[in-house]
């Protein structure tokens, strides 16, 4: 008998993406390079949804370097820990946290990875800055470039298959089911992530390399991998599959958390201006 096929609400999904990416993203900039400025003794100055600003200049590039590998360092430590907890919570738990284990694991490993890859390609971001000056830099690029490419793809293919029980069937059935979990969570991260963006203090060359990049380039691979579905691997559910159902508590915690994302963040938060 075939499975039955799983019902999810749009508006839940979305909801739970918005916060899945702005979770992400304070974690990114927050945590990670807030994180990392505490750690080698910077001051932190503004933290916006795309930028964290930490004076260092008294410590040198060592402390510049820990202040930008802190972020990914994050995102990929987050990921991992949803991975755990997905695993080990996944039906235990409604459909909805599950389905936000799920993501929150893919964002920030896609986000992590991706970062690698960024950097290796443009030349420009937080690995870019991480890397200049240890060697040349054709050299330092290219190695990015290919790790970005493998972690990538690992991280794609090990959210494929962490995404299987949510959608019930074989082939073209369950990539249809899939799409219309993944589409949409990336079009609503990459929207929110992009107008919180254009919010920032710095100006607008950071809506495309770090708005635009992380979220629409960084998180791409939910546009694309419900493709990877259509193999045997991984197999289909047995069972009923886990349903994404309509939650109010979840729809009002994405309006709360899209307005402190956009309105506060957006445009930044200054700290005191003291060393800390």
């Amino acid at each position: 008998m075939d499975p039955e096929r799983p019902r999810h609400d749009l508006a839940t999904v979305v909801a739970v993406a918005i916060v899945a990416y702005a979770v992400a993203d304070v974690l990114h900039e927050g945590l990670g390079h807030g994180g990392a400025c505490l750690l080698v003794g910077g001051r932190a100055l503004v933290q916006s949804t795309v930028h964290f600003d930490c004076d260092t200049h008294l410590l040198g590039s060592w402390a510049e370097r820990v202040v930008a590998a802190g972020g990914t360092i994050v995102n990929l430590a987050a990921g991992t820990l949803m991975l755990g907890l997905l695993r080990r919570l996944r039906h235990a738990v409604s459909g909805e946290v599950a389905w936000l284990l799920w993501l929150s694991m893919t964002v920030n490993l896609l986000s992590g990875t991706g970062y690698f890859l960024f950097s290796g390609v443009g030349g420009i971001g937080d690995w870019a800055d991480f890397t200049r000056g240890l060697g040349p830099a054709w050299v330092t690029r290219i190695a990015l470039s290919l790790l970005g490419a493998v972690t990538y793809w690992r991280a794609v293919r090990l959210a494929v298959r962490e995404l299987a029980p949510f959608v019930a069937g074989v082939g073209a059935a369950r990539v249809r089911t899939a799409n219309r979990l993944t589409v949409p969570a990336y079009l609503a991260g990459g929207v929110l992530s992009c107008v919180a963006g254009l919010l920032n203090p710095v100006g607008m060359v950071l809506v495309a390399i770090s708005a635009a990049a992380a979220s629409f380039g960084g998180t791409s691979g939910l546009a694309w991998m419900p493709q990877l579905l259509h193999s045997d691997r991984p197999g289909a559910v047995l069972g009923e599959a886990i349903s994404v159902r309509r939650s109010l508590v979840w729809i009002g915690a994405a309006a709360v958390t899209a307005a402190v994302f956009i309105l506060v963040l957006g445009p930044g938060v200054r700290f005191a201006a003291t060393a800390l």
